[in-house]
């Protein structure tokens, strides 16, 4: 194959007439970050909830946890970002689906894509700490109890805390995956990182430069997450359990 390899290019005009490649991939790095950062909080926020939910003695409330779990983890992650973008604006009130259609770039896509990976995220995040939780001795709760705790304050006193030291490996898995699935947001116009070497591969027909360079920022990004929680996780180990010194 006669490719006409360049890494020059990555000094070269985007078509923006303002920015550089680099300097648009360096953006669109940005955007994936804040995205994926953003996501990754409302997701644990919303996720722990459901493990409550889950994992609590209401049959209600554990009815609303499982079928959310169901309906949002098994509904392919694409369809649902379509969803997000090009349904919900025409059910929703007239008035409300214009507000949504006339946000300025790039809000109007960004907002979409954080709704559809925070409620994706946050059905696959409330397994795992559920999975925390049902892993943890009964007596925790017979315990929080028999001191005069409610059961709110049994699961924010006790339960979560636990909880969340003995499943920080599959969480960083999942704030890894995050940072991925945020790719996905480049099929309703989100100029992310994998956007912006898409843009830049167009426009400057180098697409094995512009994607060799998302893959090592991607790698980089990754990289920094998992040694960061991993000294996290040795750090709050539980002697006994899951990753725990004995």
């Amino acid at each position: 194959m006669n490719y006409d390899w360049s890494w020059r290019v990555f000094l070269d005009m985007s078509p923006d007439g303002v920015h550089t490649f680099l300097e648009t991939l360096a953006m669109g790095a940005g955007w994936t970050l804040a995205l994926s950062l953003s996501t990754w909080v409302l997701a644990m926020a919303l996720g722990s909830l459901l493990a409550v939910f889950r994992t609590c003695t209401s049959r209600p409330l554990r009815a609303v946890g499982a079928v959310y779990v169901e309906l949002f983890r098994n509904c392919p992650l694409l369809v649902q970002m379509f969803l997000w973008y090009f349904v919900v604006p025409e059910i929703v009130p007239r008035s409300l689906g214009l507000a949504i259609k006339q946000m300025p770039q790039p809000w109007g896509q960004f907002v979409p894509a954080l709704l559809c990976l925070t409620l994706y995220g946050a059905s696959r995040v409330c397994e795992q700490i559920r999975a925390g939780i049902q892993s943890l001795p009964r007596g925790q709760f017979q315990a929080g109890t028999a001191l005069g705790l409610s059961q709110p304050q049994v699961y924010r006193h006790i339960i979560l805390p636990e909880a969340y030291r003995i499943v920080i490996a599959p969480l960083t898995s999942e704030f890894m995956g995050t940072i991925k699935y945020s790719s996905v947001a480049l099929t309703i116009g989100l100029l992310e990182l994998t956007g912006q070497a898409r843009a830049m591969q167009e426009f400057s027909f180098h697409i094995f430069e512009a994607f060799s360079a998302a893959t090592l920022v991607y790698l980089v990004i990754n990289g920094i997450v998992a040694l960061s929680l991993r000294g996290l996780e040795k750090r709050y180990a539980v002697p006994g359990l899951i990753a725990g010194k004995h």
